[in-house]
C-alpha cells in the first residue's frame, strides 16, 4: 500500500508518503516564525498559510518519495481535534485528492497518531508494530496533557487529562512572563540545563492525588507571583537559569510521577510518551531513569515525530486500514473537539 497523508491541525503544514510501514517522505512546513510576534498561534493566519503551502508541500512529498498521484492507493488526513480553520484545509485537500483519484480516504484522530508514534522509529523511519505491547502512554504538548491506557492497537482508554493548562502551555506562559521568545519550551529547556532545579520550590499540582488528572494553572500562577515579587530573576544570567530549571523540575516531576503511578495501577510493563513536550531533555532523561528503576520498557517518540507531522498520521492510517477499519466518507466534516476516547 502507498498512502498519502495530510496534517494541518495547528501551525504545521505536513504531507507524507507511506509505503508498507515505511516513511518515504515527510515534508513539514512550520509557521513558528509567522506566529512568534503574537506569542501564540493565530488561527486565521495559520489557515491562510496552510492554503498557501499545501500544493508545494504535497508536490515536494511526492517528488521526494519518487511516486506520482497514480501510485497512491489510499489517502488520509487529520480530521481532529485541532483549530477548525486549520483542520479544514488539510481535510478538504485530502478528500479532494481521494475523490479525484477514486481512492479510499481515512480521517485520523490527531491524538491517536501521537499515541502510537512511539512505535515508529528509524532510520529509515518506519512502524515497528511487531514490538507493540500494552502500555500506559503520556501525551504531552502545548495544548494537551493526558494519560492513556493502550490495551491493543485498536483499543485504548483515557485515564486522565489536564483540568486546565497543559504542560506545554505552562512552559510557554512562563516564558512569556520572563520575556522569552515563543515557543518558550525549547528555550527554557536550554536555560534549565545550566540552572539549579532546587533553587526554588514551586508547587507540584495533583502530583500526590490518586487520580490520573493534571493541573498546571496553579503552578503558572505561582510563577507569576514569584516573578512579580522578584523581578530581578528575569534578567539574563544565573537567576534566570535557576528559575527555568526550577519551573521545569516541577512540571517534569508531576508528569513522571503520575505516569509511573498509572503504569503500576494498570499492571503494564511498558510506558510510552509523545507530543511536543517529549522533546524536553529533562523529561526524557527522568522518564528513562524512573522506568529503568521499576524495570519497565520505555518507548519515546523520536523528536521528528514529537511535533505535528503527517508521517505519524499516515503510518497509523495505514495500520488501521490493514486491520480492517472502514474508510471515512468523503463528505465527512472536521471534528475540532473529537475526544480520544471516542476514537478507541
Amino acid at each position: 500500500m502507498t498512502l498519502l497523508a495530510f496534517e494541518t491541525s495547528c501551525d504545521e503544514t505536513s504531507v507524507a508518503v507511506i509505503r508498507d510501514g515505511a516513511v518515504l517522505a515527510n515534508v513539514v512546513s512550520s509557521q513558528i516564525s509567522l506566529h512568534a510576534e503574537y506569542g501564540g498561534v493565530v488561527p486565521e493566519l495559520a489557515a491562510r498559510e496552510h492554503l498557501r503551502n499545501l500544493t508545494p508541500v504535497t508536490r515536494a512529498a511526492l517528488r521526494e518519495a519518487g511516486v506520482t498521484a497514480a501510485d497512491v492507493d489510499a489517502v488520509a488526513a487529520t480530521r481532529g481535534p485541532g483549530l477548525p480553520t486549520a483542520l479544514v484545509m488539510g481535510l478538504k485537500a485530502a478528500q479532494a485528492f481521494a475523490f479525484a483519484t477514486g481512492k479510499p480516504f481515512l480521517g485520523v484522530h490527531h491524538h491517536a497518531a501521537h499515541l502510537f508514534s512511539p512505535w515508529m522509529a528509524g532510520p529509515p523511519l518506519r512502524a515497528d508494530w511487531g514490538a507493540f505491547q500494552p502500555n500506559v502512554s503520556l501525551i504531552v504538548s502545548g495544548g494537551h496533557t493526558m494519560l492513556v491506557h493502550v490495551e491493543s492497537e485498536l483499543r485504548h482508554r483515557v485515564l486522565g487529562a489536564t483540568l486546565d493548562d497543559a504542560a506545554g502551555e505552562c512552559f510557554d506562559k512562563t516564558g512569556k512572563l520572563l520575556g522569552l521568545p515563543y515557543p518558550a519550551g525549547p528555550v527554557i529547556d536550554r536555560l534549565a540545563a545550566e540552572g539549579n532545579p532546587a533553587a526554588h520550590d514551586f508547587p507540584r499540582p495533583l502530583r500526590n492525588d490518586p487520580n490520573h488528572d493534571f493541573s498546571f494553572s496553579g503552578l503558572k500562577t505561582s510563577v507569576r507571583y514569584f516573578v512579580r515579587d522578584h523581578p530581578e530573576v528575569a534578567a539574563d544570567g544565573a537567576p534566570l537559569r535557576d528559575l527555568c530549571a526550577s519551573v521545569q523540575a516541577a512540571i517534569v516531576d508531576v508528569l513522571v510521577t503520575k505516569t509511573l503511578r498509572a503504569a503500576r495501577q494498570m499492571g503494564v510493563r511498558c510506558v510510552t510518551a509523545s507530543g511536543g513536550v517529549t522533546c524536553n531533555r529533562a523529561l526524557r532523561a527522568q522518564l528513562a531513569a524512573a522506568c529503568q528503576k521499576q524495570h519497565l520498557t520505555l518507548r519515546l517518540a523520536v523528536p521528528a515525530l514529537c511535533t505535528d507531522n503527517a508521517a505519524m498520521v499516515g503510518l497509523l492510517a495505514e495500520r488501521q486500514l490493514t486491520l480492517g477499519v472502514a474508510p471515512t466518507d468523503l463528505d465527512a466534516e472536521i471534528a475540532p473537539n473529537w475526544s480520544l476516547g471516542d476514537a478507541a
